[in-house]
């Protein structure tokens, strides 16, 4: 007997069942598309929390950058200061027992008082105060190694040329002028009373130093923990240089040599020139003055 020949009840409970199966499955169908809802919303959910995790990590990251940034701008003034010094060569006339001068061993180290503030005089056999513009210069050593922290107890030995290029004990033998040691204090700081260096044949205008670990310490350039120059900043050259018939010859000189292409200057990096330029204010009449740091690798 076919299915369709079992009468109206057998037809209603088929129907029934039928019904019942379609629910069954519609329902089935319906978790299976939430589920796959789900899922796709789920997949959303983690991409639209990754993005918005990177959002914040980059918002966060940006934050930190700013907050770095700042510090680094804060630093970076701090940094321009405590850049490491290049090391530079002490050049033909340093007087600290690592060459000679006139057949002898030349060592303004171990004479007795080159431990002082103004070096304008010589003070071995002469007297003679040298001639120029009077410049003050507070110098500050620092170690970049430890946040910029002062160096102190520290010696450091300046010396540089007088108004016609010429160095004392070297070109001019018989003074002593413009050479002086100091002792950094807590602040890591020492300030000389000099004049303004001139610029002479080959050389940008500069001045030298070396830093030694302890006076003590301060017998021999060969001790040094650093020896460097420093670049006089270029606009102050020009106008001490035109301005004072003292340097006179230093105006040609200038204007044909740059730190770009000095022999000593000419490889460092801009960072290195900007840390190892003098800040310097004043006028040819009052004197000029100013601060440097000395960054030191310790």
């Amino acid at each position: 007997m076919h299915d369709h020949d079992r009468g109206l009840a057998f037809d209603l409970d088929t129907i029934s069942r039928q019904i019942v199966e379609r629910r069954r499955l519609l329902g089935w169908f319906a978790g299976a598309g939430a589920t796959a809802l789900l899922t796709g919303c789920g997949g959303g959910s983690s991409s639209s929390t990754e993005t918005a995790s990177s959002t914040t990590t980059s918002s966060t990251t940006t934050s930190t950058s700013t907050t770095t940034g700042t510090t680094t701008t804060t630093t970076s003034t701090s940094t321009g200061q405590c850049v490491a010094d290049a090391a530079e060569t002490a050049g033909p006339y340093p007087a600290d027992g690592t060459n000679s001068a006139s057949g002898s061993t030349s060592n303004v180290l171990t004479s007795s008082g080159i431990v002082r503030s103004d070096i304008r005089s010589s003070f071995i056999s002469s007297t003679t105060v040298a001639s120029g513009v009077l410049l003050t210069i507070t110098l500050t050593v620092v170690n970049v190694n430890a946040s910029c922290a002062p160096l102190s107890g520290y010696a450091v030995y300046l010396w540089h040329c007088n108004v016609d290029g010429n160095y004392s004990l070297y070109t001019v033998p018989g003074e002593s002028y413009l050479r002086g040691v100091q002792v950094t204090n807590s602040a890591g700081q020492v300030t000389f009373t000099t004049i303004f260096p001139a610029c002479y044949d080959g050389r940008y205008p500069h001045m030298h130093f070396e830093v030694f670990t302890s006076l003590s310490a301060a017998t021999s350039g060969r001790a040094a923990t650093l020896t460097s120059q420093f670049a006089m900043p270029r606009d102050v050259c020009s106008t001490v240089y035109a301005g004072s018939s003292l340097y006179s010859s230093s105006v040609s000189r200038l204007a044909a040599v740059t730190t770009t292409n000095d022999n000593v200057f000419g490889d460092n990096s801009s960072a290195q020139i900007a840390a190892m330029t003098p800040s310097l204010t004043g006028s040819i009449s009052a004197g000029y003055t100013g601060t440097v740091t000395i960054g030191v690798s310790v």
